[in-house]
This record gives structure tokens, sequence and C-alpha cells, in this order.
């Protein structure tokens, strides 16, 4: 990855979010957390409704992402945290943060300055789509 990262403390694992968590508590206790301490995180550009990418945050994560206006991730491979555009250019300015209703996902709006996906394209979806049969209500 290109983004710079910064030293990071494991993810804090506790599937209940409390001690330990710089969370709120009531957002803490929502999430259901992976093996690993993580949530996928989706990040979704605000006013279009366009899917950007999709990463992984654990609970410093989200509070960082939450508390400073850009979204920060925690990188599964180099489990350190990254914050997207620091090297790049390629900003994600933070609107809003909501969790699905069973606790397992977030869905992170942003304002996507550049491209989102680290090969340089608009979204990680670009140019990936398969051929499908179209499903109609008909």
């Amino acid at each position: 990855m290109s983004e710079q990262s910064a030293p990071a403390p494991a993810p804090v694992m506790d599937p209940a979010g409390a001690p330990g968590s710089p969370l709120p508590k009531e957002l803490a206790g929502a999430l259901k957390r992976d093996a690993a301490g993580l949530v996928a995180a989706i990040i979704q550009q605000y006013n279009t409704h366009e899917v950007l990418m999709l990463g992984w945050m654990d609970d410093e994560a989200l509070h960082r992402t939450m508390t400073t206006g850009r979204v920060t991730f925690y990188s599964r491979s180099r489990q350190e945290y990254w914050r997207k555009g620091d090297t790049s250019g390629h900003v994600q300015w933070v609107k809003s943060v909501a969790v699905d209703c069973d606790g397992d996902a977030l869905l992170v709006q942003v304002d996507q300055v550049g491209a989102a996906c680290h090969t340089g394209t608009r979204t990680c979806f670009d140019d990936r789509s398969f051929a499908v049969v179209e499903g109609s209500r008909d």
C-alpha cells in the first residue's frame, strides 16, 4: 500500500466493547467484531451514494475516524493503522458513520478527494463487474 502508516497497538478485541474501548459505550456494545476485533467498513461517497471501497476498522480506527474528520483503517496484513490520503492526497473527509442492524458492518459516508482505490481508479469496483442474469420484479 502506498498510504502512510501510523504505529498501532494490537486491536481492541473485547466483544462487548467494555473497558479499553475508546468508543461511546452504546456504539462499542452494538459492534460485532470478527476474531481479530475488526468490523468491515463500507466507504460511500456521501452525495452520489457511489460505493468506493471496503476497509477494516477496530475500535481505535473507528474512534479516530469519528473524532478527526478523516477515515482511518486498520491494515490486516501490516497490522497497523493507516489514514487514507496521507501519502496519495486522496483524502476521505468523513460526513457520517452508521452501523448496520446486525452490528457487523459500518457505513462511512465521505467526501472523496481523487481516487479511492490504491490502483488509481475512482472506486475499488471500477471495471470489475461480472456478467449475470438480471432478475426482475415482473
